[in-house]
């Protein structure tokens, strides 16, 4: 068995394989500039993206007055996340793109492809988080509002998890002269070690995380249509709001009696979209690893090709979640971003800041 195709990037999420193909068909120099060009000038424009777009939603939720909500709180993480994954991750490829060779040294190919690994665990986690944190909002509505305890010990959890699980990455990363060129990578004692670690990669990275958070949603979307069946046959009188109340329900699924708040549901759809979007971008490359590792694709430019279109799927993750935000919120962000914190009003605020 030989090295994973995707292990020919140099972009590899910080988590995975080595560099160089060790199939007879492809020189190490044949990846490198295999559509250099094309791969650093992506890189370029997916870098500016995931700067800018994180940097105005973190800029954009530090001017919110209600910065301090639970969901801001969540977002700001996640934003943070990206924003991480795009200075380590994206700007690290694009200048081992343009160098060819590694001139950090050992220590430094092993602290980089450790920071790698972090910022990446640590975006997926961050939705894991986003997406338990949205399901105790509707669960458990009245001890939600109380203590932002719960928000701190998942984020916590979140990048704590990141750090542990990036960890190998400081032990298996190694430097090496292949071919005259200086390279970071990974060098199993044998071949069969791959099919373990991408195995092993993709069900902590994503298969765990997606089954999680697709276990929140199922959930929540229980909770919503029973409540919402139950507020529809409420009987004129009843407890719940009835038919005499039907304006007020219009504004509001439920309370703390039992209603769920619009802006609670739109914060729910926003993240369904932001996780919807999470499992876009990393499925093919995790899809395509497996299938690589498993059935020993062969080493063909076309093939080169197609991995390094599939590893540019995974950050787009972290550029794409700045652009859902501002979807959801364009009308409260323009706002905040004119006025600035000294001019913001509290009538400006989106419902969404305050849950």
């Amino acid at each position: 068995m030989t090295t994973p195709l995707s292990a020919t990037m140099v972009y590899d999420t910080g988590v995975n394989h080595s560099n160089v193909p060790t199939s007879t068909n492809a020189t190490p120099t044949d990846v490198f500039y295999f559509y250099k060009t094309e791969q650093i000038s992506f890189l370029c424009v997916l870098f500016i993206f995931i700067i800018v777009g994180n940097s105005m939603v973190i800029l954009t939720i530090t001017l919110t007055k209600n910065r301090r909500s639970r969901m801001n709180f969540f977002i700001l993480n996640l934003a943070i996340a990206d924003l991480s994954a795009g200075l380590v991750n994206v700007f690290t490829d694009m200048i081992w793109k343009t160098t060819i060779d590694w001139h950090a040294g050992l220590v430094g190919c092993k602290l980089v492809r450790y920071f790698m690994g972090v910022v990446t665990y640590a975006s997926t986690y961050a939705l894991v988080a986003l997406s338990i944190d949205r399901l105790d909002a509707i669960a458990r509505p009245l001890s939600f509002s109380g203590s932002h305890l719960r928000s701190r010990v998942l984020v916590g959890l979140s990048w704590a998890s990141a750090m542990l699980f990036s960890l190998p990455m400081l032990i298996i990363n190694e430097t090496k002269i292949i071919d005259g060129s200086c390279q970071c990578w990974i060098e199993f004692p044998e071949p069969w070690f791959w099919k373990p670690y991408i195995t092993i990669i993709a069900i902590v990275l994503f298969f765990i995380p997606a089954v999680i958070i697709a276990v929140c949603y199922i959930i929540i979307v229980v909770i919503i249509w029973t409540k919402t069946t139950l507020q529809v046959s409420a009987p004129k009188g009843g407890h719940v709001y009835a038919a005499a109340n039907n304006a007020r329900f219009k504004d509001s699924a439920t309370s703390s009696r039992g209603l769920i708040p619009k802006a609670k549901i739109k914060t729910i759809k926003m993240t369904l979209v932001i996780v919807l979007v999470f499992i876009i971008c990393w499925s093919p490359y995790f899809v395509f690893d497996l299938v690589d590792v498993y059935l020993n694709v062969p080493r063909t430019q076309d093939m080169v090709a197609a991995s390094t279109f599939i590893q540019s799927l995974a950050p787009l993750n972290s550029a794409a979640n700045p652009i859902i935000y501002f979807g959801f919120n364009a009308k409260m962000c323009i706002g905040i971003l004119k006025k600035g914190w000294k001019h913001n009003s509290p009538t400006s605020q989106s419902q969404l800041t305050s849950i």
